[in-house]
Order: structure tokens, then C-alpha cells, then sequence
């Protein structure tokens, strides 16, 4: 028998950590560098073909639709007569749309991740907030187009659209009617539901990037909750704010089935000249000409797209600047 003081030979030796790290097997650097220089490599293949698919399908539209831009296809309406179809009323009804919805969505999109971020308490409800939000983001464009309908167009059918409440009069700038029936003031609220949960998911992030000692400095030097947010907070997370806005805009830019849904005319020969005028988009336009056989009308949805391909990056370019200009400022 053995002596108490002795120790069981069947029990193994507890090892020590370094004992362990010194018994396993190491991996080869050469090893690592290999499948690090591969993934890298993958990467950039990826990559590479997403470009290259992306400048084929550039260079293609503008080799069929470069011959038609003009002054005159800017100028002219849409008509069944290939040579004298042109889209300044998709164009101007994509301008003011995407306006409305910028400043429809921004104010109320930053306003909801300031709140949820800066004064809002961690409770269940904030939870079943912000994870309704999350999901709102990935819900298909048309469920808000249907929205829109029912909410600004038809007002829930609570007002006879037939002979809505107005004030003004209808040649006026200042013409207002309810419900807001079809016209231009009730497509850009339907592109603010659609990009509405992006601008509160992005602007959520942008707050969270803000270093939370500069709070507790704000805090402990005695300012309030609320001159901390506007001084501090919101001054150092505008760059990234802006970069979620101008995202945004270029997804609510290029949205057609929304406006579809709303009922808007794919033919119209007309410009808004108040929130209640009637409208059409580039986006329909283009899927108007798309959808005819002749490809004449083909060259003038390749030239359509090109227009709005600029407009696109003309809106991109000044939310850039102002952007610039206020982290100049704010620096």
C-alpha cells in the first residue's frame, strides 16, 4: 500500500502554461503567410471583377445612349416620337422629390438616433425600438410605397379624396390639399419612410464613433445633457452623418417601385409647380422606354440613365462640400 503522503502514479502531473504552449505543435510562418497572401489575393480578385462588371455595363450605356444628350432631350417632355422625346419632367420631378425627402427624413432620421443615443434609458422598450428599426431597414421598397399610399395619399381614407380640403389656390406655390392625392409632396414622403431607417441606423453609429471622454469632460465642466449633445456630440459625428444621408439619398434617387404604387402617371408632360402637382421620375421613365420595342426608345432609356447617373453624383458632390465645409468649421 502506498503511504498517504505519496501521490497515485495513475494522476497526471498538472502542466503549467507554458508547458502546454511548448508541447504544441507550431504553426509554419511560411504557412500563415501563404493562406494570408491567398485570402488577400481572393479579395482582390472579387474586387476586380466588380469593377470590371461595373465599367462594362458603364461603357455600354453611354455607347448607346451618349448620342442622344442634348439640350434639346433636357428640354423637351416625354413623347411617343423617339426624335423629340426628351426628360424634363422626370428630371424636375426627381429634383423635388428627392428634396422633400431630404428634408423630410434627415431632421427626424439625425433627431431619433440623437435620442436614442444621448438621452434615451436601456429598458425593453428601447430594445423592441431599436430592433423594430434594424428591420425596417431591410423591408422591400414597394411595403412602402403601399404605406405611402395609404398615409399620404389617401390619408387612411379618413378625407373624401374626391373633394379634399384645400388651401390656396392650385396655380399658387403655396397650394396645399388634403389628403395629398398623387402628386409630388406625397412621393417625397414615401421616399422619407424608405430611407428614414437608414439615416437612424447611420446616424446611431456616427454617435457611438464619439469618444465618450469628451462627454465626461462636457458633463464635469457643467454643461447640461443637452449642450453636450449639441456642442460636442453632434459638432464631432456630422462628417460620418452626412456620409449615411448622402447613401440614403442616392438609394431614394433611383427608386421606382414606391412611386409606382402610388398610382403616379408614366406619361406626363408637365413640371410641379407646388407640393401638389402632379409628377413622374426618371427611374419610371426609364423603365417606360425600356419596356418599348423599338430601339430608338432603348437609346433614349441608356441616355435617361446616363441623367440620372448625374444628378446622382451632382447631389453626392454638393452633400460633400457641406460636409467639408462643416468639419472645417467645426474643427
Amino acid at each position: 500500500m502506498h503511504s498517504l503522503g505519496a501521490r497515485s502514479p495513475s494522476i497526471a502531473r498538472t502542466r503549467t502554461p507554458g508547458e502546454i504552449v511548448a508541447a504544441a505543435t507550431p504553426t509554419s510562418q511560411v504557412g500563415r503567410r501563404i493562406v494570408d497572401r491567398a485570402f488577400l489575393g481572393v479579395c482582390i480578385a472579387f474586387t476586380a471583377l466588380a469593377v470590371l462588371l461595373l465599367v462594362v455595363l458603364l461603357v455600354s450605356i453611354w455607347q448607346d445612349g451618349h448620342a442622344r444628350l442634348s439640350w434639346q432631350f433636357l428640354s423637351s417632355f416625354a413623347s411617343r416620337k423617339t426624335e423629340e422625346a426628351g426628360v424634363r419632367a422626370p428630371l424636375w420631378g426627381s429634383i423635388w422629390v428627392c428634396v422633400i425627402c431630404a428634408v423630410a427624413a434627415l431632421p427626424i432620421g439625425v433627431g431619433t438616433a440623437i435620442y436614442l443615443e444621448e438621452f434615451s434609458k436601456r429598458s425593453r422598450f428601447r430594445s423592441f425600438i431599436q430592433l423594430n428599426i434594424a428591420n425596417l431597414a431591410g423591408v422591400p421598397s414597394i411595403v412602402y410605397g403601399i404605406l405611402g399610399l395609404t398615409a399620404f395619399a389617401r390619408a387612411f381614407g379618413t378625407a373624401n379624396s374626391e373633394s379634399p380640403i384645400t388651401f390656396g389656390e392650385p396655380e399658387s406655390f403655396f397650394y396645399l390639399q388634403l389628403p395629398f392625392g398623387h402628386g409630388v409632396l406625397a412621393g417625397g414622403l414615401t421616399l422619407m419612410l424608405v430611407v428614414l431607417p437608414i439615416v437612424i441606423v447611420s446616424s446611431q453609429e456616427a454617435l457611438r464613433t464619439v469618444p465618450g471622454s469628451l462627454r465626461t469632460a462636457s458633463l464635469a465642466l457643467g454643461a447640461t445633457q443637452w449642450q453636450t449633445t449639441w456642442n460636442i456630440t453632434l459638432p464631432a459625428s456630422i462628417p460620418m452623418i452626412m456620409t449615411g444621408g448622402i447613401l440614403a439619398m442616392s438609394r431614394a434617387i433611383g427608386e421606382a417601385a414606391p412611386i409606382l404604387v402610388l398610382g403616379v402617371p408614366l406619361f406626363i408632360r408637365s413640371t410641379p409647380t407646388n407640393l401638389m402637382s402632379d409628377f413622374t421620375v426618371l427611374p419610371l421613365q426609364i423603365y417606360n422606354w425600356s419596356m418599348r420595342q423599338q430601339s430608338g426608345f432603348h437609346e433614349l432609356a441608356a441616355a435617361g440613365i446616363i441623367v440620372l447617373l448625374a444628378v446622382l453624383l451632382t447631389l453626392n458632390a454638393l452633400a460633400v462640400i457641406i460636409r467639408h465645409r462643416l468639419q472645417r468649421t467645426n474643427g
